[in-house]
């Protein structure tokens, strides 16, 4: 996979029935609490890129990715969210109920069994669930579709939901698809494939995924997660099982981490790995609740940092496929993300001067 010589404009995929999923609330340690994961979040983005025509150029997804979801996820997934699409327009239904998936069996074409497939309390269904995850999925999809001409240096998709939770057949995390694994998917003819997921929260369903997958590199940076969510996975120990021992490296940090050393590690760990590597594609699962005013993150990114994080990324040389995952402070989000896709502009820009100047 080459890229394009051509004038940069970032392709920007997004569809807006992805707004239509709106959770009002979640349960958090007994507490009920205003919903995160808003659509004000993606309303944010949307608006901030649609600033600036030139560099990004908005489009809109054509059809569900049917056989990618199908290559990623478990059928029954798939069937209890067609499940929730019976709801009344006015009712949201929260997993509550999770038997021990050993002995018991869920069905998918029952609501109430809704726990089977899940892990968590926050992650809620109802009637627009389906839609607005299938269309999140498809956004990954068609940038993925579209890195493979090798047209392009990067896309961007705008999945929201975001998906990096979600694995081959659970939910949760506020993550129905794990959009990133379908890009992954979709990419990996081309050769190995990185994975590198800068959200706040690990990603477990990522991990998950690939776990036993040489020809994916999972490399997160996160939370410790003995501190914060998915509190189950996420330490250095996990590594790989099988053939994919080796090729899933987790960095976990402490609180308050600033921009600086974000930075330094970044580089010296994340960036190091992903170099010896030697993918073919790299992809980014963005998540910026790593900004210092976030409501769930505990890290203290400014928006100038990411920008730094891009820049950075982008002079590793390979070809982008960014996913959008978390980030909850919805009146900075579409500036941190708009800083993050100007340093890898600006990384780009800067690879292909240093390679002009030495022929």
């Amino acid at each position: 996979m080459t890229m394009s010589n051509n004038d940069l404009s970032i392709p920007v995929y997004f569809h807006p029935d992805q707004l239509n999923h709106k959770p009002l609330y979640e349960w958090a340690f007994g507490d009920k609490i205003d919903h995160p994961e808003t659509t004000s979040r993606a309303e944010s983005i949307y608006n901030e890129l649609l600033k600036e025509p030139g560099l990004f150029d908005i489009r809109r997804p054509e059809g569900y990715p049917t056989k990618s979801l199908k290559d990623t996820h478990n059928e029954s997934l798939m069937k209890l969210y067609h499940t929730a699409e019976a709801l009344p327009p006015e009712q949201t239904y929260y997993p509550s109920i999770f038997p021990n998936r050993e002995v018991a069996k869920g069905d998918p074409t029952n609501i109430r069994h809704a726990g089977f497939f899940c892990y968590d309390s926050g992650t809620p269904l109802n009637a627009s669930t389906w839609t607005a995850a299938a269309w999140s999925a498809a956004c990954a999809d068609q940038a993925a579709a579209l890195m493979e001409t090798g047209k392009v240096p990067v896309a961007y998709s705008l999945c929201r939901p975001p998906g990096h939770h979600a694995s081959r057949n659970l939910f949760g995390g506020y993550c129905y698809f794990n959009n990133a694994a379908i890009g992954a998917k979709r990419l990996r003819k081309f050769g190995k494939i990185a994975i590198l997921d800068i959200d706040f929260h690990h990603g477990n369903g990522t991990q998950s995924i690939f776990y036993r997958d040489p020809d994916v590199l999972n490399v997160s940076i996160h939370g410790d997660p003995k501190a914060f969510y998915p509190f189950f996975s996420g330490f250095l120990e996990e590594t790989g099982m099988g053939k994919g021992v080796g090729f899933n490296k987790n960095i976990p940090l402490p609180e308050k981490t600033d921009g600086q050393e974000y930075l330094k590690v970044l580089k010296k760990e994340a960036l190091s790995e992903i170099t010896k590597y030697q993918p073919k594609v790299l992809i980014i699962s963005a998540g910026f609740d790593t900004y210092k005013e976030d409501p769930v993150g505990d890290f203290s990114l400014e928006t100038d940092d990411f920008f730094d994080v891009g820049l950075e990324i982008a002079r590793l040389k390979l070809p982008l496929l960014v996913v959008q995952e978390g980030g909850y402070h919805s009146p900075t989000l579409g500036k941190n993300v708009s800083s993050f896709l100007h340093g890898v502009v600006e990384g780009i820009k800067s690879v292909k001067n240093s390679k002009t100047k030495g022929s």
